[in-house]
């Protein structure tokens, strides 16, 4: 017993001390202050209504009603039944928010060092530069939180898969099944995909090296083991999965209905060329990744009134208010992504040591790691390396469903912390010579030494530092340019001078571990310190505790305006356009039905049918959405709202059905028709209509009675049989239509909207979304969730048989 606990005792100690870290890091939230992330705040006032019903009702919808005329709740926060997973990581991540996701960083990426049979103590190095890695500190500071929450547990899959590969296999298939599980849980399937990449790279070296060994066998038994686990862990997410692979082909992601004839595959099934490469990474700004503000800081970065830029502009007699303002909005960085929250610095001191480490490993470890970065760093550069973009935008599968390639990143987020730990474990390693470890400790110092004191003394020779901000703004006059390039210098030059202290600092303290003035404990503790210091200062440039607000002042970001007022005194049924605030925009949601909205996965057809016809002002398409009030910005620049008095309403007869062939031509026939007289079909439905000439009089009505996001009744009179349009949008699976009680087709009109074919008489018309697709992937969640737990328990029976205990560990498992 005591045994055990002496073995596990560090470990503990270890994970409370995460603990600690984590809450130390954002310890506003042990006074109940909130961190505001911008993203966050936009994502609930999309997700309101749907909260609202749960709350209201103790039931979930899985259809909210509130943001772009309609749209699933799978991917905005949906609740499924048997989601397991999703109970395990509550658990797992029971720290305050964003407490949690730190904590997370560092327990998975810990387990991932012991897996690969690094000393606890060397571990703790690299959780903490893991953890600490600005990128991954930036994400959850502006709301990112899926991101991180899948980037989190990256390296937990990799420990499955690494144990398998360590003929560990029953243990590996449960910790694959597991981390898989809590990954797909993590809802962010674009990080997901760049795992799955890195897992292809991991692969092709493993495979290299079972040749090499002569042990394919083995090779091929792991991979099947890998590919059952993975598909184990698909299975307890099945509902997500089966919801989103439904819904996707009909968001932005999926297929392009307009597109030309002459456009790409990639055009037509996925996003377009542009947007994906919006966010590239720039060659030269990679050079951030060790030198934090060679390129700005961003959005963070600041042009105060000391400034040569500000100094500048007063002197050339600009009024303090403009130069103010250009102030705010010029910055100081001047890369090439339209902008960028803070640089992804990764630390001086951690890449100082990842250089080391491949200097140092050798085998498959090296090449996978060599690998995955070079590739990963390439994508993030998109089109600014468009030969290797192209290619896989275009042959890669679903390589163009994912826009901001930089965010590739995160993969050299991952390795570069890994090879750190390696470098300093390898040097520690007394099977090495001393000349060799000296060498490549001396080839890592002056590769980064020599670069960073470059930057110092000869950088602001090296670089243009213009950036395309002064062109927008028109200060492109060579006095204006030469003081903002004299700010950029600057900041470029004492960041460069800061990492070669670091530098200077790490070779230091490993030098004399080297010629045995320090103890391997003592290096330890110094080189931790170094880096903490050095990531946590740069992590505080961008998330602090200024970043917290009580709760009190977070609710106070969703009161209403005047004119949500206003338009609150209307309790009938209708939907708000904002055009003051533009489409991406949240705010009416959180009160109103609306045609805007805020997610990343929005509906194709909203956007289409708002950038193709309600920005151009087609007010028939705007009647048509049952757009009863619209928010402008008036001439002082304050909201105000108009009455539609002109909109269609909740639903209406038409007289008339127009045939078209294809999707282009119904999108367009919405610039010519009456959409209260008229409705367009595709030619697709007409043998159903066959014969069917729906009629409109002046004493047939239709009423709304009943508006719940996922359950509508309507109360109808028809003269004459007739044809109902109603303001809702489209979605073929799940929508239900009922006409006193008999199931009845739902046709798909005006490009988004449903339509019904009704008979004469008074009726009741209820639509009721009920998603088969829940219902079936819910059955398959439970069911492999139960397989899931006997095969633990499999494990668990099979480890005692083999030891005589379920803790000790076996020798193919030491």
């Amino acid at each position: 017993m005591m045994s055990l606990i002496k073995r596990f005792l560090p470990h503990i100690l270890v994970v409370l001390g995460f603990v600690i870290v984590s809450l130390a890091y954002f310890n506003p939230v042990l006074s109940g202050k909130m961190l505001y992330q911008s993203d966050i705040k936009l994502y609930q006032s999309v997700a309101k209504q749907q909260n609202d019903y749960r709350t209201n009702t103790g039931k979930e919808t899985y259809w909210n009603n509130s943001a772009f005329g309609g749209m699933p709740t799978y991917q905005l926060g949906a609740r499924f039944p048997h989601d397991y997973m999703d109970k395990l990581d509550r658990l797992i991540r029971f720290l305050p928010r964003p407490a949690d996701y730190l904590f997370l960083y560092l327990l998975c990426f810990y387990i991932l060092m012991l897996v690969m049979r690094i000393p606890w103590k060397i571990a703790i190095l690299g959780a903490l530069a893991f953890g600490f890695s600005t990128y991954l500190i930036i994400i959850i500071g502006v709301g990112h939180n899926s991101k991180a929450h899948a980037i989190a547990y990256f390296p937990l899959v990799l420990s499955g898969i690494i144990m398998v590969f360590q003929k560990r296999y029953v243990w590996g298939f449960l910790l694959t099944a597991l981390a898989m599980g809590l990954e797909i849980q993590a809802n962010h399937y674009q990080m997901t995909y760049y795992l799955g990449l890195l897992t292809i790279v991991m692969g092709v070296a493993y495979f290299v090296d079972a040749i090499r060994k002569k042990e394919i066998p083995h090779f091929f038994k792991s991979v099947g083991t890998l590919v059952l686990a993975v598909l184990l862990g698909l299975a307890t997410n099945a509902t997500t999965l089966l919801s989103t692979s439904e819904y996707v082909d009909t968001s932005i992601r999926g297929k392009n209905l307009l597109a030309e004839t002459t456009a790409t595959s990639s055009e037509k099934n996925g996003l377009d060329y542009e947007y994906i490469t919006e966010y590239s990474y720039g060659k030269l700004e990679s050079l951030n990744l060790f030198v934090p503000k060679l390129m700005g800081l961003g959005r963070a970065s600041d042009l105060g009134t000391d400034s040569a830029f500000y100094q500048k502009l007063i002197e050339l007699g600009q009024p303090r208010e403009q130069v103010n303002y250009y102030a705010k909005v010029t910055g100081l960085y001047w890369g090439e992504q339209p902008f960028v929250e803070a640089p992804p610095y990764l630390g001086i001191t951690v890449v100082f040591l990842a250089l080391l480490g491949l200097l140092l490993v050798k085998g498959r470890l090296r090449w996978w790691l060599l690998a995955g970065m070079i590739l990963s760093l390439a994508l993030s550069w998109g089109k600014n390396l468009e030969f290797l973009t192209r290619f896989f935008i275009d042959y890669v599968p679903f390589y163009n469903k994912f826009r901001a390639v930089s965010s590739i990143q995160v993969i050299l987020e991952l390795l570069i912390p890994i090879a750190a730990v390696f470098g300093l474990h390898r040097f520690f390693n007394d099977k090495l010579s001393i000349e060799e470890r000296q060498k490549k400790f001396l080839i890592s110092l002056g590769v980064f030494g020599g670069l960073c004191l470059l930057f110092w003394l000869f950088g602001g020779s090296l670089f243009s530092f213009k950036s395309s901000s002064e062109v927008r703004l028109g200060i492109e006059q060579p006095a204006i340019f030469d003081a903002i390039k004299e700010d950029r210098i600057a900041i470029m030059k004492s960041d460069s001078l800061r990492s070669l202290l670091f530098i200077i600092l790490m070779g230091g303290v490993l030098w004399f571990s080297l010629k045995k003035k320090f103890s391997e404990n003592i290096t330890l503790i110094a080189l931790g310190v170094l880096i903490l210091i050095d990531l946590v200062t740069v992590d505080r440039r961008s998330v602090d505790n200024d970043g917290f607000i009580s709760k009190r002042e977070y609710r106070n970001y969703f009161q209403p305006t005047a004119v949500d007022k206003e338009i609150l005194k209307d309790e009938s049924y209708f939907r708000v356009l904002d055009q003051a605030r533009g489409f991406n925009n949240s705010h009416t949601n959180y009160f109103f039905n609306s045609v805007n909205g805020y997610t990343a996965v929005r509906p194709r057809k909203m956007e289409d049918l708002y950038f193709g016809h309600i920005a151009k002002g087609n007010l028939e398409v705007i009647n048509m959405l049952n757009v009863k009030y619209v928010i402008q910005q008036n001439k002082e620049g304050q909201l105000d709202v108009q009455q539609n008095p002109s909109s269609n309403g909740a639903a209406w007869f038409v007289e008339e059905l127009k045939f078209v062939d294809n999707y282009k031509k119904e999108f367009e026939s919405l610039n010519t028709i009456d959409t209260k007289k008229t409705a367009v079909i595709r030619k697709e439905y007409q043998a159903d209509l066959e014969g069917f000439i729906p009629k409109k009089d002046s004493i047939s009505t239709v009423s709304i009675s009943k508006t719940q996001p996922n359950h509508l009744a309507y109360n109808v009179y028809a003269a004459n049989p007739g044809f109902i349009v109603f303001s809702e949008t489209y979605y073929k699976d799940g929508w239900n239509a009922y006409i006193d009680g008999e199931t009845t087709p739902i046709y798909p009109v005006d490009y988004m909207l449903r339509g019904l074919k009704v008979p004469a008489g008074k009726h009741s018309i209820e639509f009721k979304f009920e998603p088969q697709v829940v219902k079936t992937g819910s059955t398959i969640t439970l069911t492999s969730s139960i397989l899931f737990v006997l095969l633990i328990l499999g494990g668990l029976y099979f480890q005692y048989k083999k030891t005589g205990s379920l803790l000790s560990l076996t020798k193919e498992d030491k």
